[in-house]
């Protein structure tokens, strides 16, 4: 994605910020390309992935950014609130990342999951939030790149969180890490790594498995995504 095709995506999203929705959601497909459900929704948002979609009632809250990924995939009722800013570096921006040709800028929330509010994702290599899982307090930081030192270039890697997950405030997710199926990340934890114990909380600097969670808790076994 280059400078200039953002930037007309950007004035083509600003353009349709004055339809009402269910005219803007026809003009965002016809002119961006997206795919967005008649039941989806985007507040008073700058959303202009490269390419985007929404499934039945995913919905994006007002004053949050997604800009520079390849793709944003949103299915049934995920969530994304506000205050967030969602970035990335596309595969066709630059020289960088030129010996990772896997490497994908997106981020796919699965069905029921959600982002709330103030944080901040950067999706230079893929992000993908399970299903149910919640990102939830303010301000945790999921970060996909960093600097090789061995190398001095720039390397990505993914970060992964299974179904049924929550992560608490102020965390920080680091690369290539993986948070399993039915986990509880504490809030401030440093997770730096790939872990497949499910039905655990990850706590500390840098996080590790600290207490096992009953199988029963109702988080695990809820079929609604919002909790009341």
């Amino acid at each position: 994605m280059t400078v200039e095709s953002q930037k007309k995506r950007l004035l083509i999203f600003a353009v349709s910020s004055i339809l009402p929705w269910f005219l803007r959601r026809i003009f965002l497909e016809k002119f961006l390309g997206y795919k967005l459900h008649p039941s989806s929704r985007i507040g008073l948002s700058v959303v202009i992935p490269k390419m985007l979609t929404m499934e039945a009632n995913a919905k994006i809250g007002d004053f949050t950014v997604c800009k520079s990924l390849d793709l944003l995939v949103m299915e049934e009722k995920s969530s994304i609130g506000r205050f967030n800013l969602v970035t990335g570096h596309p595969k066709s921006s630059s020289k960088s990342f030129v010996n990772e040709p896997a490497r994908e800028s997106s981020l796919v929330l699965k069905p029921y999951s959600a982002v709330t509010h103030r944080h901040l994702l950067d999706c230079t290599n893929k992000v993908t939030l399970g299903q149910y899982s919640i990102l939830a307090g303010y301000a945790s930081q999921l970060l996909t790149h960093s600097i090789d030192l061995e190398k001095c270039v720039q390397a990505s890697q993914g970060i992964e969180i299974g179904d049924y997950c929550l992560i608490g405030s102020c965390s920080v997710l680091l690369p290539g890490s993986q948070l399993p199926d039915f986990s509880v990340l504490g809030a401030k934890a440093l997770l730096n790594k790939k872990y497949s114990d499910s039905y655990h909380l990850y706590a500390g600097v840098p996080a590790k498995p600290v207490k096992v969670l009953s199988e029963e808790l109702a988080y695990f076994t809820r079929k609604e995504g919002y909790i009341r």
